[in-house]
């Protein structure tokens, strides 16, 4: 069985209301992940029932309005989500962290307006939302033809793409240096997906490039514009805390899945070394320290990004107040659990492998896929960046300059 429609339907009778039920309704949904995730990670397929599972569970509207159906909850809780998910199945978590990202743009950029047009919209049709972002490419150019503009253009990655209901454009106004962010249907001729994701990890998350070709969008709906004119913010730079915190929680929720897999693997299956003079695995004294060593180390990281999540919610809950120095020194402590989350969630995808033995490398128990998954993606932009950003801020006392990447 390489995909969920192979399994018996997952259902979800209530929604849950307190965080706690949150966290217990992603276990759920990380369990149902976790079955038969080496194959569908091989496979390579569209993951539509996936994507399915997260919108039956609640979890694409967590950060919703309540009274249009949605979560009513906040990031520090949305990241926790998305590590359980992530735990699962990496690719997946991926993809509703960028969604839940995407969802949360509106707030980001958009006018009090907008934000309630676009979360109730969302979140009572369940939009499962994919970007076309990167800006390391050449920007896609955007004409005014008027009462409204015109993308054209192309991006190398559009995370999300044909499992998304619609996509988050970005792009320059043609003769000037205004980015203008709009909300546009996924399906529609001027998209086109080239389904060209073939890298070594997170195979699932539909990752591939796209050509945009004379979309439109009125100009009542390019976020945060009021009479052709954009109404700036400090808040509109939160963009890179918050998504490096997405980066974190998946790249924690992976690691956990390879630890915890891999110790279920240990205990039941791994034999121990036969001049060891232990008659299990579970009592050599190499493996005690080696599990202790990683466990030790990856609740380390995870207590850190939840204090650095906890510390940004009054930022998020003062979002058109929050002060440059607010958001500089909310940056740096992202930028810490970021490089430490990279470090931890490659030894432990990787150094789990002293405690399986050589049969464990199977191909068909693919504890290869979580190191795969947190190499692939924690290339993303350069940790060494991140540890520069702390020790400039320690040594010259510089707050980081918000930019695409800080």
């Amino acid at each position: 069985m390489t995909t969920l429609e192979n399994r018996p339907e997952t259902r979800f009778p209530t929604t849950p209301a307190t965080p706690d039920e949150w966290l217990a309704r992603a276990r759920e949904v990380r369990t149902v992940l976790a079955e038969g995730a080496a194959a569908r990670d091989r496979a390579g397929e569209t993951p539509h029932a996936e994507v399915q599972l997260l919108k039956d569970a609640g979890l694409v509207t967590l950060l919703g309005p309540v009274e249009h159906g949605g979560g009513g909850q906040e990031w520090p809780l949305a990241y926790r989500v998305i590590r359980e998910v992530a735990a699962g199945d990496g690719s997946i978590g991926q993809l509703l962290g960028y969604h839940l990202l995407w969802f949360w743009a509106a707030r980001l950029v958009g006018t009090a307006e907008q934000i309630e047009a676009v979360e109730s919209e969302a979140t009572r049709n369940q939009w499962f939302f994919g970007g076309a972002v990167n800006p390391r490419d050449e920007d896609v150019v955007i004409r005014d033809a008027g009462d409204h503009i015109v993308y054209n253009g192309r991006k190398s990655f559009s995370t999300g793409s044909k499992v998304s209901d619609v996509t988050v454009l970005e792009g320059v106004l043609d003769g000037t240096e205004t980015h203008i962010f709009a909300i546009v249907p996924s399906q529609q001729p001027g998209i086109t997906f080239h389904d060209d994701w073939d890298n070594i990890g997170q195979r699932l998350t539909e990752s591939g490039s796209v050509t945009i070709s004379e979309v439109q969008v009125p100009w009542d709906q390019a976020a945060g514009f009021r009479e052709k004119a954009f109404e700036p913010r400090v808040y509109n730079t939160l963009n890179v805390p918050t998504i490096q915190l997405v980066f974190v929680s998946f790249y924690l929720g992976i690691a956990r899945g390879a630890l915890e897999e891999a110790a279920e693997y240990t205990r039941t299956r791994t034999r121990p070394w036969l001049h060891g003079g232990q008659e299990r695995a579970v009592d050599e004294p190499y493996q005690l320290d080696l599990y202790g060593d990683l466990a030790s180390k990856l609740w380390a990281v995870e207590a850190l990004a939840d204090r650095v999540a906890e510390e940004g919610l009054a930022i998020h809950r003062n979002a058109w107040e929050v002060t440059p120095q607010e958001r500089g020194e909310h940056e740096l402590r992202v930028a810490a659990v970021k490089a430490r989350a990279t470090d931890v969630a490659l030894e432990v995808t990787g150094r789990v492998f002293e405690g399986l033995g050589a049969r464990a490398t199977a191909t068909e128990l693919g504890f290869d896929r979580f190191w795969r998954n947190v190499r692939t993606h924690t290339l993303h932009d350069p940790v060494a960046y991140k540890r520069r950003e702390v020790g400039a801020f320690l040594l010259r006392d510089e707050l980081p300059e918000p930019t695409w990447y800080s």
